[in-house]
């Protein structure tokens, strides 16, 4: 067994380390992890939950908003009286009290393309979290350039999405080459979210994330991520489809003829595209 934990975390990840897929060397694994957890709202609130209870050491959170009451029937870190502040700082709070091993990192900033590349420097893996399809470009453009692998998550009313993107596989630009016109997908603040949808599709965010690491850190050998797969989820019919999707060679991003930067996409509306230049 591994001498690094103490008496107390092997008590508290004793459920962890008591399994043969996980065990000491695994749950090292995780402490020693970085997790950047961008967007603290609906998706991210699952995912920084169960990232930090399972011992992720290092859980970075990016948002510039503030905690609305609005946000608390789905945005389990936050509560009445955090109405107002960062949610970066409620979600440090919350971490602080969950679990004193893991050290968050706050950067209360809005994800741009002058950031994003020092924002992904220090972690091994990326939840995207985020609300608009301008950000989930600029992440999936910055973290695949990078091979910084992440996982993707969206919602809307009943239902929800969920992926995962590393290097080995294609990226979000070879399944969606471009947005929906804007004003064609309406957000929540306007159609609505059943609380409890962000929750599945979150939590299966953070199991994505810690099989990532339990695999990194040469521990976890079995099993497979969601490379290449999507899985759309139907509340209300309870039901769960999968969809695969291959790398697209003409894809400006991961293709064989893909851009150096960020810098070379251009960002200003909801479509995203890149630059022919």
């Amino acid at each position: 067994m591994s001498l690094s934990l103490d008496a107390t975390q092997l008590d508290r990840y004793s459920r962890h380390i008591i399994m043969d897929e996980v065990g000491p060397d695994g749950q090292q694994a995780l402490l020693d992890a970085a997790v950047l957890v961008i967007g603290a709202g609906g998706l991210g609130a699952p995912a920084i939950q169960y990232l930090a209870a399972a011992g992720v050491g290092t859980l970075g959170v990016a948002d510039d908003d503030e905690v609305e009451l609005s946000n608390l029937q789905r945005q389990i870190i936050h509560g009445n009286d955090d109405v107002g502040r960062p949610k970066v700082e409620s979600a440090a709070d919350f971490v602080a009290d969950l679990n004193p091993d893991v050290d968050v990192r706050t950067h209360e900033v809005r994800v741009e393309p002058e950031n994003v590349e020092s924002l992904l420097a220090d972690y091994d893996f990326v939840v995207d979290a985020t609300d608009n399809f301008r950000t989930r470009y600029l992440v999936n453009d910055a973290c695949t350039l990078s091979g910084t692998p992440f996982s993707h998550g969206a919602i809307y009313k009943f239902e929800g999405q969920v992926t995962t993107f590393t290097t080995e596989g294609p990226c979000y630009r070879c399944l969606f080459p471009e947005a929906p016109p804007e004003g064609m997908v309406a957000d929540c603040a306007s159609t609505g979210v059943l609380g409890v949808l962000p929750g599945t599709l979150g939590c299966i965010q953070a199991t994505e994330t810690v099989k990532f690491l339990l695999c990194e850190g040469g521990v976890l050998d079995t099993g497979d991520l969601l490379d290449g797969r999507m899985i759309f989820y139907d509340a209300m019919a309870m039901s769960f489809e999968e969809v695969e999707f291959r790398r697209n060679p003409e894809c400006p991003v991961c293709g064989e003829d893909p851009i150096d930067s960020v810098a070379q996409v251009e960002y200003a509306d909801e479509s995203c595209p890149v630059n022919a230049d």
